[in-house]
């Protein structure tokens, strides 16, 4: 006889309204954005974290898989219909050089650039592609800086699903363009910021029936949950003092407000970390919310060099805000310089980053100026994009930009170059 799981469950959050899984959907009849609800795991605690570990040792894609052999708070109900790279199994970094210019001895790295298409992005893909087939939909859609727009065309394609993205004209790198061009997704370049974008993606998806994928989208959510889970798998479930992030449209502010709440409830952890959410002080709407105690939601109109948080009106606000509140959680911003700085930091460490990434470093160094991290604390800092996202990174802005040299092919020459400091 076949078993037949639970089913998780869409839940709005402003009305609490429930639908089934297989929902279409992506947002309630009041406008409340869903969550996903899932049936109590048969284990708890250590017999959880157990049965994660286990995973690892399977021969097969899914488990493999650093969202997937955590399906239970993901999304059990997926089974065969999984499209999977597979993604996350993620590093965790030390690097001294780091640490040392944060300010914070106990310093680590959970470097997402290390996922298929280079970001965090491929974590939430490959549950809401999976949704999309499960859906049969008959095409997905995403408005993006980026990232989003190069993981949904990979997915789209493994799936076999026609995809459409919408990026802001003239503000996205060719190495985050030329993913989405090469996976073959019809790619729009829309005169407008991200929100402009984000707005039509929005009422294309409601007018033409294409499934929006963007974070709004509970499913992505649920993906994006796992770098938390696996940061505190790699921490021997025993959670840092601090985990630092970028924070653009807030989906990942969110997801690991979500994460936390799941791991704590079930065991998996005995406290909760702080989150630092941390934005561009060109692009800080949520960081000006925060600071007048979220009494009002703001808007600004954005502009950074860190491109893959330059949003000015957050999807997930009242997502983001909840987990901030139940972490005792800040947020804070970065001056573009200060970005650099520490993307510098990060790359000469031969780690690299894109700039966006970087903020969560450099958000670090200023919170423990300001006394709200110890030095001696533990934190993680989360690097969302790879290096190549972004190569140029507004390296040529920042006065510890390492810049080829043009030489005459003579030995002498070689010789005059190795004796300057890099």
């Amino acid at each position: 006889m076949t078993r037949v799981l639970p089913e998780s469950r869409l839940v709005c959050e402003q009305c609490g309204t429930e639908f089934p899984e297989l929902t279409a959907r992506i947002d309630c009849e009041c406008g409340g954005l869903f969550a996903l609800r899932h049936p109590v795991p048969g284990a708890r605690g250590e017999g959880l974290a157990r049965r994660f570990e286990l995973r690892k040792g399977e021969d097969n894609v899914v488990a493999r898989s650093g969202v997937w052999r955590f399906r239970e708070l993901v999304y059990p109900g997926a089974g065969a219909e999984v499209v999977s790279h597979p993604e996350g199994n993620t590093a965790l970094l030390k690097r001294d050089r780091v640490a040392e210019w944060a300010g914070v001895a106990g310093l680590s790295l959970k470097h997402e650039g290390h996922n298929p298409t280079g970001s965090f992005k491929d974590r939430g893909m490959t549950v809401g592609i999976t949704q999309a087939r499960r859906l049969g939909a008959a095409a997905v859609l995403c408005a993006s800086t980026g990232n989003t727009a190069a993981s949904l065309a990979a997915y789209a394609a493994q799936a076999g699903i026609p995809a459409l993205v919408m990026v802001p004209a003239g503000q996205v790198t060719m190495g985050k363009l030329a993913q989405s061009l090469a996976y073959g997704a019809r790619t729009l370049l829309v005169r407008g910021d991200f929100d402009a974008c984000m707005r039509l993606a929005r009422e294309a998806a409601s007018q033409l029936g294409i499934y929006l994928l963007n974070s709004v989208n509970p499913f992505r959510i649920e993906g994006q949950k796992t770098i938390v889970f696996e940061l505190l798998e790699q921490c021997g479930w025993d959670p840092p003092d601090w985990i630092a992030l970028p924070a653009g449209n807030l989906g990942n502010t969110a997801a690991f407000g979500a994460a936390l709440r799941d791991a704590f409830a079930l065991g998996l952890i005995r406290r909760m970390p702080r989150l630092a959410a941390v934005q561009a002080a060109g692009a800080a709407p949520f960081a000006a919310g925060f600071r007048g105690g979220f009494t009002r939601r703001e808007r600004v109109q954005p502009e950074t060099v860190a491109t893959a948080i330059r949003i000015g009106d957050p999807a997930s606000w009242d997502r983001a805000v909840r987990a901030i509140r139940e972490t005792n959680g800040v947020v804070t911003d970065v001056p573009d310089q200060d970005i650099l700085d520490a993307k510098s930091a990060i790359d000469t460490s031969g780690v690299g980053c894109e700039p966006a990434s970087a903020a969560s470093v450099a958000g670090v160094r200023r919170l423990v100026r300001e006394g709200t991290i110890a030095p001696g604390a533990r934190v993680v800092a989360v690097l969302t994009g790879h290096l190549l996202k972004d190569p140029s990174g507004g390296s040529e802005t920042t006065a510890r930009a390492n810049q080829p040299i043009e030489i005459e092919p003579r030995l002498t020459e070689v010789e005059r170059f190795m004796a300057r400091p890099i």
